[in-house]
């Protein structure tokens, strides 16, 4: 390993902590950001860094997962006009390999960002 790749990870190892202590502080990434005195762009720029690296290390460690799945997901009951609200019935979503089951309880909301924040680190 030279200097180089060194002084990358050390700095991605920095930027986790800053990261994890956000996340802990409870505040906005604009308010963490105001208080520690960088820049809103600096923190994001991290972060993407943070993710491509996760996204690397979690390709190297698992070669036979596809790059990115997504499936449609239609909540029966639903009109196209009506405003989603919460799920009338329980769905059940699988892809690659992970398994997600969410009851009437659930807001369709809650569920849509959960999907999200599932397949935006790559």
């Amino acid at each position: 390993m030279n200097t180089s790749q060194i002084t990358a990870e050390f700095r991605l190892a920095h930027w986790a902590g800053i990261m994890k202590e956000r996340v802990e502080s409870g505040l906005s990434v604009k308010a963490f950001c105001r208080e520690k005195g960088f820049h809103e762009n600096i923190y994001f720029y991290w972060q993407k860094k943070l993710r491509e690296a996760a996204c690397v290390q979690l390709t190297a460690a698992s070669p036979n997962l596809p790059a990115k799945a997504f499936t449609e997901v239609r909540i029966s009951g639903l009109s196209e006009t009506s405003p989603v609200t919460t799920m009338k019935e329980s769905v059940c979503i699988e892809t690659a390999g992970m398994r997600i089951t969410a009851g009437n309880a659930y807001p369709a909301s809650n569920l849509a960002e959960l999907i999200r924040g599932l397949t935006a680190p790559c």
